[in-house]
């Protein structure tokens, strides 16, 4: 059925759907990274922000298409993770700034608002680069205004767009000359267009949309208990999707859950589930729930750590008198955490690479820190803009983003601190500090390609020098070897290295690769830490 305008209940199914359609893809999408590491979340950062826009729409039901565009930039806004997410979200906000005063909207108010999304999506990014989800944005507005002069029916205005946008898709492989090598397109433009297609399927129906999952729940509060007293340690979090309808797969999990663990909550929505259960032993809870689907958003949190970190950090920042500086800072892994609270960081953020924390993880963080003055240290690339987002929405304190791309640099930035400097002082010392810092990181490939004319298997060791592959091998140690020695080659001046060895590797190991480097170069004072991280077997620095 062709229609000539949508209102606020048409506009609710169009972002509700598009969303649900990216979260059933998004697995697709994150296997669309470039790079074969591990920690493609392009997917998993677009389906959460997209998520977070339709949980707010979801709550507003309004014939008014501003009222709806508006919640859908407010959630997106707040919920944005990762650089493909925070352009979401600016592309949802430029959306609404189109729609401001309009009750229902034709072709030609779709055009200026698709025009007002490409504009703030670019406005957002310092240095845009085409071949990205901004040339997806742009097609889709130059052909929402050139369709628009034609034709009065918004079906067949998007159909044009939907068509368009796909063939510049297609074609953003030839633009990137990274994505033509590694044989992919670009995952953000693919998670817009499936967004835009999951909602021009079903804007013009009438059944009311099933809601996407739900977003991250927050931790719990911390107790008056002793982490000692708490019987089950691990606090489990994930959603199941169905491999097929069973109505009872609620019971069956509960059923098994309650007999390893509590705090038990099974909530069924057709074909997702979403399980919150405290216990010790997650890895039962997940092969469980993996027998009925795909799992989605695990969160794995050990609360008799957490609870001894928010007893005495968290309710101990409560107390204490407002401070002339504060430090926010993203970190993965235990001993990383740890090595930046002993610097001063007043709040951690859990994230980094497959877990970027969103805009409002971000916020709430800052918000927390009794300080006039909160220096905010991403420490991900990936994790920059959603911090920047986050100090603009910030009101109550001055916030200040160190642009650092990873953990070491977001260390070298620390030490850099001098708290008798001013703000701007301290600003550029430790900007120019974490320039100074050299990063390599150590995973493996997922896929079998080619990156910068290097072939790789799958299942090889990867390493990474900043953004750049260094070389790869099947042996983990002499590959090692070799990322550090380039690092030491390019920088004649260094004389520290630091290594922080993941969750992966076994200390004894380490301890053999570090005793070996320290012999290789006995100018060079070498370090050892248990970074605990993810994803990345070792982090190194040099500096």
């Amino acid at each position: 059925m062709s229609f000539t305008k949508i209102d606020g209940y048409m506009l609710r199914r169009f972002i509700i759907n598009g969303a649900n359609l990216l979260i059933s893809n998004k697995d697709r999408i994150d296997a669309l990274n470039v790079f074969p590491v591990p920690d493609g979340d392009t997917g998993t950062n677009m389906s959460m922000t997209a998520s977070a826009a339709a949980e707010f729409v979801k709550n507003t039901n309004s014939p008014n298409i501003y009222e709806v565009a508006k919640a859908a930039s407010d959630g997106a806004l707040r919920g944005a993770r990762g650089n493909s997410g925070v352009i979401l979200s600016q592309i949802f906000r430029g959306i609404a700034k189109g729609l401001e005063g309009k009750t229902t909207a034709d072709c030609k108010d779709l055009a200026a608002a698709f025009e007002a999304a490409k504009d703030t999506a670019y406005k957002a990014v310092m240095k845009p680069k085409e071949g990205t989800i901004l040339t997806i944005i742009r097609a889709l507005a130059d052909k929402a205004t050139e369709a628009s002069q034609s034709t009065d029916s918004i079906e067949q205005m998007l159909k044009a767009m939907l068509s368009y946008g796909e063939s510049v898709l297609e074609a953003t492989s030839d633009m990137l000359p990274q994505l033509k090598q590694a044989g992919v397109v670009d995952a953000g433009g693919s998670g817009l267009l499936l967004i835009i297609r999951g909602g021009y399927e079903n804007i013009g129906m009438d059944n009311e949309p099933v809601r996407p999952g739900e977003s991250r729940v927050g931790a719990d509060a911390p107790s008056a208990v002793s982490g000692e007293d708490i019987k089950f340690g691990y606090c489990t979090e994930f959603f199941v999707n169905l491999a097929e309808p069973n109505s009872d797969a609620r019971g069956e999990l509960t059923s098994y859950y309650s007999e390893i663990g509590d705090s038990l909550v099974v909530v069924a929505d057709e074909d997702i589930i979403k399980i919150h259960v405290h216990t010790n032993h997650p890895g039962l809870v997940l092969e469980r729930a993996l027998k009925l689907g795909s799992l989605d958003r695990i969160k794995i949190e050990n609360m008799r750590i957490q609870h001894t970190n928010m007893i005495s950090f968290s309710q101990q920042k409560k107390q204490e008198e407002k401070k002339e500086f504060g430090f926010a800072c993203v970190a993965a892994g235990e001993g990383m955490q740890d090595v930046f609270r002993q610097l001063g960081c007043d709040e951690i953020i859990t994230g980094g690479q497959t877990m970027n924390p969103s805009t409002e993880d971000i916020l709430s963080g800052v918000e927390s820190i009794n300080a006039d003055n909160v220096f905010v240290l991403p420490n991900n690339k990936n994790i920059i803009l959603a911090a920047q987002q986050a100090a603009e929405m910030c009101t109550d304190k001055k916030v200040y983003v160190i642009p650092s791309a990873t953990m070491p640099q977001g260390i070298g930035a620390m030490v850099a601190f001098m708290p008798n400097l001013t703000t701007d002082e301290n600003i550029s010392a430790m900007t120019e500090a974490m320039e100074c810092v050299a990063t390599g990181q150590v995973t493996h490939a997922v896929r079998s390609t080619t990156v910068d004319n290097i072939s790789i298997n799958e299942g090889d060791y990867l390493f990474m020098l900043e953004n750049r592959i260094n070389n790869t091998d099947t042996n983990l140690e002499a590959g090692f070897e070799k990322l550090v020695e380039d690092m030491l080659s390019a920088n004649e001046d260094a004389g520290i290295v630091s290594i922080y060895y993941g969750s992966d590797i076994e200390e004894k190991d380490a301890q053999r690769l570090f005793n070996r480097l320290k012999d290789r170069y006995p100018d060079i004072e070498f370090e050892l830490r248990y970074g605990g991280q993810p994803v990345y077997y070792y982090i190194v620095s040099v500096e």
